[in-house]
C-alpha cells in the first residue's frame, strides 16, 4: 500500500508539472500566433476592400438611367459613349480565348504531369521540371508579343492572310494555353504524387500493366486535385490581361471566329483605363461593372472547384 501511495503521489506531481508546462506560454509563440492572425485578417480585409470598391463603383454604373441590367447581360453591342451597354461581345471573346487556351493546356498539362509522375526517371524529372517552371516565370507581356510576332504570322502562312487577321483571338488563346500549361502540369503532378504507393503496388499485384495502373487507378484517385488544377487554370485564363490586350484585338466584336480580332473583358479594361477618362463618367464606371462581372465569374469557378474537391476527394490512412 505504501508503494502504491508513493507511486500515486509521484504521478500526481508529474501531472501538476505537466499542466504547469502547458499553461506556460512563451512570448515567441504568442508573437508567431499574432503574426499569423494578422496575416489571415489582412488577406480577408483586402478581399473585402476589393469587393467593396467594385460593388460601390459598379452600383453607380447600374444606377444610371440609360443602363439596365437586362441590357447589360443580354445586349450584343458594347459602346458606352452611345449608351450601348451589352456585355455579350466582351464575354464571348473572353470565353473564346479561354476555351482555346484550355484546349491546349489541359491535354498537354495532364500529359506532362503523368509523364513526370509515373514514367520519367529522376534525372529526366530534375531536368524538365525547371524548364517547365521557367515558362511560368516569363512576363505575360512577352507572351503577348510572341503571339503577335510569331504565332499570328504562322497562322497567316497556314490558313492565308485573307482568313487570319493580324489581331485575332486564336493566337492569343494558343499562347495563353502555353502560359497556363505549367500551372496545370505542376498541380496535377502533385495530385498524382499524393496517391499512395500501396494502390499502385496492389494493382501491379493483380497483374495490371503500367498503362492500366496509371489510367485506371492513379488518375481516378487524383481526380479531385486534377479538377481543381483545371478550374484554377480556367480562372487564370479568364483573368489574363496582357496577352489579349496585345494580340487579340481592340474593339468589341461579337464573333466566334478565332481568326478575327475581338476584345475581351480584361483587354477592354486595359484599353479604356489607359485613356483620358474623367472620374464618375459612364466609361469610367463601366470598367468597374466589367471588373465585378469578372470577379463573380471567378468566384463561381472557385465555388465549383471546392464542391468538386469535396465530392471526389479521396482520404487515405
Amino acid at each position: 500500500m505504501e508503494n502504491i501511495s508513493k507511486e500515486m503521489g509521484e504521478t500526481g506531481g508529474y501531472l501538476k508539472r505537466t499542466e504547469g508546462l502547458k499553461k506556460k506560454r512563451r512570448w515567441s509563440e504568442s508573437l508567431i500566433q499574432g503574426m499569423l492572425f494578422m496575416a489571415g485578417f489582412f488577406s480577408i480585409f483586402i478581399t473585402l476592400g476589393i469587393v467593396f470598391t467594385l460593388g460601390k463603383e459598379a452600383l453607380l454604373f447600374f444606377q444610371l438611367p440609360e443602363v439596365s441590367l437586362g441590357e447589360f447581360l443580354t445586349g450584343t453591342t458594347w459602346q458606352p459613349h452611345i449608351n450601348e451597354f451589352g456585355i455579350l461581345p466582351l464575354a464571348t471573346s473572353t470565353l473564346l480565348t479561354t476555351s482555346i487556351a484550355m484546349l491546349i493546356a489541359i491535354p498537354l498539362g495532364l500529359t506532362v504531369a503523368v509523364f513526370l509522375s509515373e514514367y520519367a526517371s529522376q534525372k529526366v524529372r530534375n531536368t524538365l521540371k525547371p524548364i517547365l517552371e521557367l515558362l511560368a516565370g516569363i512576363p505575360t507581356i512577352v507572351y503577348g508579343y510572341f503571339a503577335l510576332t510569331f504565332i499570328t504570322p504562322l497562322l497567316r502562312n497556314i490558313f492565308g492572310s485573307q482568313v487570319v487577321d493580324i489581331y485575332n483571338t486564336g493566337s492569343a488563346g494558343l499562347v495563353m494555353g502555353i502560359l497556363i500549361l505549367p500551372l496545370i502540369a505542376s498541380i496535377s503532378e502533385d495530385a498524382l504524387n499524393a496517391v499512395p504507393r500501396s494502390l499502385r503496388e496492389a494493382a501491379y499485384g493483380l497483374g495490371a500493366t503500367k498503362f492500366e495502373v496509371v489510367f485506371k487507378v492513379v488518375l481516378p484517385a487524383a481526380l479531385s486535385g486534377i479538377s481543381a488544377a483545371i478550374i484554377l487554370g480556367i480562372s487564370r485564363a479568364i483573368g489574363e490581361t496582357m496577352i489579349v490586350a496585345v494580340a487579340a484585338g481592340a474593339g468589341p466584336n461579337l464573333t466566334l471566329n478565332p481568326f478575327k480580332g475581338a476584345e475581351t473583358m480584361t483587354g477592354h479594361i486595359v484599353r479604356i483605363s489607359g485613356g483620358d477618362l474623367s472620374y464618375d463618367s459612364v466609361d469610367y464606371n463601366s470598367i468597374f461593372a466589367i471588373g465585378l462581372m469578372l470577379f463573380l465569374v471567378t468566384l463561381l469557378l472557385n465555388i465549383i472547384s471546392q464542391s468538386i474537391v469535396r465530392r471526389f476527394r479521396e482520404v487515405y490512412e
